[in-house]
């Protein structure tokens, strides 16, 4: 029988597991509290600082890793980009205190899910690690693009754009254009004047064709490989 001081919030029984790394433990705390009191979120481990977390994680089975980006020994940033880069690992939804932050955006092309302000209310957080656990993204497209237009000077120099966009349909690399520049599904159906579905059906194929694994990834590479240009 379930807890009744639990929230059972989407799901009767834990299914989301979760890694919260952050430097002040009185922050994790709070956090672990917030989340805990949820029956379809359960706090598995902490860790102080990026390299820590990269530690747990070789015991420890986790869905989502909620990273502070500022830390000493290993910045989240960096404990981010380790971690992307082997498949098949947990998702990670980075804190930030700015929604500009430079450090935010390193995290986006490090391979994190999105970014969420780190005094964002409690329903706010839950519902973040929820949506990137499911496989989606927590930053809104529009937020993606004001965050790549500032730092637009960072971005790894277009390679061989062809070669990395010729896996694409036309229609697809439509698609594909148009949400890089902040546009949702029922908006590109709009634009493209097709069913809604159908974008869905095409965006699918577009993140298994590149290997991206959400919005803000293929964002992210939409502008990496010159497809769409930063806003002057």
């Amino acid at each position: 029988m379930a807890d009744p001081g639990r929230d059972t919030g989407q799901g009767g029984s834990v299914s989301i597991r979760v890694l919260l790394v952050d430097d002040q433990a009185l922050v994790r705390a709070g956090f672990a509290m917030v989340l805990d009191a949820r029956a379809d979120i359960e706090v598995v481990g902490e860790a102080g600082d990026g390299a820590e977390a990269l530690a747990v994680l070789k015991t420890t089975q986790v869905d989502v890793v909620v990273m502070d980006i500022r830390m000493p020994i290993m910045d989240g940033v960096e404990a981010t980009r380790r971690l992307c880069a082997s498949p098949g690992g947990p998702k990670v939804l980075v804190l930030t205190t700015f929604d500009t932050d430079e450090d935010a955006f390193a995290a986006l092309q490090a391979g994190a899910s999105g970014f969420l302000l780190k005094n964002a209310p409690p329903a706010d957080l839950l519902t973040a690690i929820r949506v990137v656990a499911g496989g989606q993204a927590v930053v809104a497209p529009s937020v993606t693009r004001r965050l790549l237009d500032r730092f637009a000077g960072q971005l790894t120099p277009p390679g061989r754009v062809d070669d990395q966009l010729a896996v694409l349909t036309k229609r697809e690399r439509e698609v594909l254009e148009l949400v890089a520049e902040g546009l949702s599904n029922s908006e590109i159906a709009l634009r493209l004047y097709v069913a809604e579905a159908t974008v869905k059906t095409h965006f699918g194929r577009i993140l298994a064709k590149l290997g991206l694994r959400d919005r803000v990834q293929a964002v992210v590479f939409a502008y990496e490989t010159g497809l769409v240009r930063p806003a002057l």
